[in-house]
């Protein structure tokens, strides 16, 4: 996901570049949007795979 929010981003760079800021605006506003979902998840993993690296060092 992280891949597309920067994609996106590029893409919103070029099209500002080239005078078109409504399609900009729009684009770097979805890239802002799956770049936090993707910041969230990515966290939400994080937190759960140590939880259960934790369960499985404590039954060791």
């Amino acid at each position: 996901m992280y891949g597309w929010a920067f994609t996106l981003a590029a893409v919103a760079l070029v099209a500002a570049i080239l005078g078109f800021g409504g399609i900009a605006g729009t684009l770097a506003n979805i890239a802002i949007v799956v770049f936090v979902l993707a910041l969230i998840g990515s966290i939400v993993l994080f937190a759960l795979g140590w939880k259960a690296a934790r369960g499985v060092a404590d039954k060791l």
